[in-house]
């Protein structure tokens, strides 16, 4: 079954439920990666996803995983290590560097789906303050980081990474903590992976995952740079 060609200029995607069965969830190809297209794909419960050599897929999954921020699960030894570290937990003071160490390829793995134009993109939502990242410290060494996109009181994960052992999750439970006190209740984590159930995270159904988008993209955000207005978390904050 074809999928299809988005038309520049023209921001206009698909409904979500002609998404393909198989590949789950590809719902049309081509178009670019302009701010206005971006943030079209996100309200209305997509995202782009596709490696070098490929035109721009744009997918919409059958079942999106998510996490409710107030109920995130901290296991009982992250939680006695999250005690007694010391890192720092900022936001928006490094972005450029969190992409980049997101893109670098996983061990066992070839190539990265982060391309240059994908960078291109997201550093320019993040100059427009759309696009946030939350980063963990050590010292002057980054170790840990998670960026994604917020649109009103909805943060849409891209991804994340590890420079020392928890770096990812440390960043993560900050991001969803922080999200909680602002009361923003659904952090998308696009597909699912045991890492992620570990922390807390479930399997939505796109029907309902984009009913909740359609209503908490549209409220009150926090628009511009999140570097002064990112709660003052310690990992310790994050073990309880």
């Amino acid at each position: 079954m074809k999928i299809p060609w988005l038309r520049d200029g023209d921001l206009a995607f698909p409904p979500v439920e002609r998404a393909l069965d198989d590949p789950d969830g590809l719902l049309a190809a081509g178009g670019d990666l302009a701010p206005d297209r971006l943030l079209s794909a996100y309200c209305h419960g997509i995202f782009p996803w596709y490696s070098d050599g490929q035109p721009i897929l744009w997918w919409s999954p059958s079942l999106r995983t998510v996490f409710d921020t107030r109920a995130m699960h901290v296991p009982r030894r992250l939680a006695r290590w999250l005690r007694s570290c010391n890192w720092r937990i900022r936001a928006d003071t490094a972005f450029a560097d969190v992409v980049r160490a997101c893109a670098a390829p996983r061990r066992h793995e070839h190539g990265t789906w982060i391309t240059g134009d994908m960078f291109a993109a997201y550093t320019a939502l993040h100059a427009l303050g759309h696009a946030h990242s939350v980063e963990a410290w050590d010292g002057d060494r980054l170790v840990g980081g998670i960026y994604g996109v917020a649109i009103g009181r909805m943060f849409y994960g891209e991804s994340m990474f590890s420079g020392a052992t928890n770096g990812s999750k440390v960043a993560l439970l900050a991001l969803c903590r922080a999200m909680d006190a602002w009361g923003w209740p659904l952090l998308d984590a696009q597909v699912a992976s045991g890492h992620l159930f570990t922390l807390g995270a479930r399997e939505m159904p796109r029907a309902a995952f984009c009913a909740a988008v359609a209503d908490l993209a549209v409220q009150p955000g926090l628009d511009g740079s999140w570097r002064e207005r990112f709660p003052p978390l310690q990992p310790a904050d994050l073990a309880r």
